[in-house]
């Protein structure tokens, strides 16, 4: 009887890691970053599930396999979707200085710095923020409603919260007006505005000011488990 084989096995690349603890998936070089996420949930799980499964007088050994099971599911959240949209924005982004990152919660995350969003003051794009913006609306449309957008604008501390809530949320206003131009449906898109509530440094310098001043984009994949 013939076997199939495939690059990645479940199983294998699991028991490899478990080995090596449940923390440590970062060193199996062989797994990528869905991967690395399936396996973490199965560990997680498998623990789990052996401790329920004693405490409730069942055999350890049948609850960590369920444990792994619906861990592995519930690790691998961030898709391959994801994970093509996320390497296609970093290298659209190359020498922008815009950031693409994964968020814990497995949403793809662009942090714009002010030098190409806006200017001081002002809600206007900045012609450098537009070739992102296009990069990043490219393929929204024919994602649908599979994914959903958020935008939240930020300030320095300059002035005070009537002047800079207001401006942090017409930043984030134009960027979706921007998208809406690009025909992604605005009940697909969030916006906020957090003033400058919420700084990534101290204020105390005109570089950490800019620093501050920023646009963050995030696209989140909905679940159809709950339609969120």
């Amino acid at each position: 009887m013939q076997h199939k084989t495939r690059p990645f096995t479940l199983k294998a690349g699991l028991l490899a890691c478990l080995a090596a603890g449940a923390g440590s998936f970062s060193g199996c070089a062989n797994m990528d970053q869905q991967q690395q996420s399936t396996a973490q949930g199965a560990a997680i799980g498998a623990v789990a599930g052996a401790i329920i499964g004693s405490a409730t007088g069942g055999k350890a050994g049948t609850g960590a396999a369920i444990g792994a099971v619906a861990g592995a599911v519930g690790g691998n959240l961030w898709s391959k979707h994801m994970e093509d949209k996320r390497r296609a924005m970093e290298q659209a982004t190359v020498g922008t200085g815009v950031q693409v990152t994964r968020t814990p919660d497995n949403q793809l995350k662009l942090q714009v710095p002010s030098d190409i969003s806006f200017a001081t003051g002002s809600a206007a794009l900045e012609p450098k923020l537009r070739p992102v913006l296009e990069a990043f609306a490219n393929g929204l449309e024919r994602d649908r409603n599979n994914t959903k957008i958020r935008i939240v604008g930020h300030t320095d501390n300059t002035g005070n919260d009537a002047i800079n809530d207001p401006l942090s949320l017409r930043r984030a206003e134009s960027v979706r007006s921007f998208l809406e131009d690009r025909g992604i449906k605005g009940e697909r898109i969030e916006v906020a505005g957090r003033g400058a509530r919420e700084p990534l440094v101290s204020n105390d310098s005109a570089e950490d000011r800019a620093r501050n001043r920023r646009v963050e984009i995030f696209l989140r994949e909905v679940q159809p488990s709950n339609g969120y």
